[in-house]
C-alpha cells in the first residue's frame, strides 16, 4: 500500500433481538456496512432463515450452490429457504439492514406462498409490496444505525402483529420436525394430521418454502454444526451418531451439500 493510502476499515456490524412476542417469528434484526472490507467467496451454509435486505450501498453478488458472477447482483431482495450453500461476494461498499424471519415469520411477513422465495432472490420491486417498498425508502432516508434499527423493529412488529396467522397444523408438523431434531418419518407426520403425504408436502411447500424432508434434512444439519461448534463432541463419528446421520459417511455427505465442504473443512461461521 502506497504511503498515505488509506485501507478498509472494520465493517460495521448492529443487532436488534426480537420482541419477545416474536421470537418464533423473527431471529434477528441487523445493521452491516462493509467500509470498504470487500467479501470474496463468503460461504453461508443451509440454514432455516428467510432473510430481506434493504441495501443503500452496492449491490451483493449471490451464488445458489455456485460462484457468483457479475449476473448476480442483488441490492434490495428477500430469499426463502435453499438447500445448499450460498456464496457471496461485494466490493466493499455495501451497506444494509437485514431482518432474518422464520420460515414461518416469513410467511406471515411477506403474505406470499413461501415456494415463490424458495431457491431464489427475488427483487423488493418484483415483490410489488408498496409498504416494504415505502420501508425500504424510508430506511434509505436515514442516516444513524440506530434509527435504521428502530424504524425495522417497528415495521416488522407492527406488519406481524396484523398479519394472519400460520397454518396450525403446519405449524405443528414444522415443530415436531424442530423437536425431533429432524428424526422423525414424514408419514408419520401425515398420519398424526390425518393428511395424505401428498397434502403434507404441497402445504409444507407453500407455508414453509421447500418439503418436509428437505427441511429435515437442514434441521439435522443445523444440529451437527451446533454441536461440533460446542467442541464438546469427541469427534465427527460421534457428532453423527447424536445427530441421527446413519454413519459418519452419510453426514459428510451432508455437509458437502448443505455446505459446499466435507466437515473436516467446515468451521463455526462458515
Amino acid at each position: 500500500m502506497e504511503h498515505g493510502q488509506e485501507g478498509p476499515s472494520e465493517p460495521v456490524f448492529r443487532y436488534r433481538p426480537p420482541a419477545p412476542r416474536l421470537n418464533t417469528l423473527v431471529s434477528g434484526i441487523y445493521g452491516y456496512g462493509e467500509n470498504g472490507a470487500a467479501m470474496r467467496g463468503l460461504t453461508e451454509a443451509a440454514s432455516l432463515t428467510v432473510p430481506l435486505i434493504v441495501n443503500f450501498g452496492s449491490p451483493f453478488r449471490i451464488g445458489l450452490g455456485r460462484e457468483p458472477t457479475l449476473a448476480d447482483s442483488y441490492g434490495c431482495f428477500a430469499a426463502g429457504l435453499f438447500a445448499g450453500p450460498i456464496i457471496m461476494d461485494s466490493d466493499g461498499a455495501a451497506e444494509c439492514i437485514q431482518i432474518n424471519f422464520t420460515p414461518l415469520g416469513g410467511r406471515l411477513f411477506f403474505g406470499l406462498p413461501m415456494s415463490e422465495l424458495a431457491d431464489r432472490m427475488v427483487a423488493l420491486d418484483d415483490l410489488a409490496d408498496r409498504d416494504i417498498n415505502q420501508f425500504a425508502r424510508q430506511l434509505a432516508d436515514l442516516n444513524s444505525w440506530e434509527a435504521r434499527l428502530d424504524l425495522a423493529e417497528h415495521f416488522v412488529g407492527t406488519r406481524l402483529d396484523r398479519a394472519s396467522r400460520a397454518n396450525p397444523a403446519i405449524g405443528w408438523a414444522f415443530s415436531q420436525l424442530m423437536l425431533k431434531g429432524g428424526d422423525i418419518r414424514i408419514d408419520a407426520l401425515a398420519e398424526k394430521l390425518d393428511w395424505s403425504r401428498r397434502r403434507l408436502v404441497a402445504s409444507f411447500r407453500e407455508e414453509i418454502g421447500l418439503p418436509p424432508k428437505s427441511v429435515s434434512r437442514i434441521i439435522r444439519f443445523n444440529a451437527a454444526q451446533a454441536l461440533a461448534a460446542k467442541g464438546t463432541a469427541a469427534g465427527w463419528a460421534d457428532i453423527a451418531a447424536a445427530c441421527g446421520y446413519a454413519d459418519q459417511a452419510h453426514l459428510t455427505r451432508e455437509f458437502t451439500s448443505l455446505a459446499g465442504c466435507p466437515p473436516t473443512a467446515w468451521h463455526p461461521g462458515a
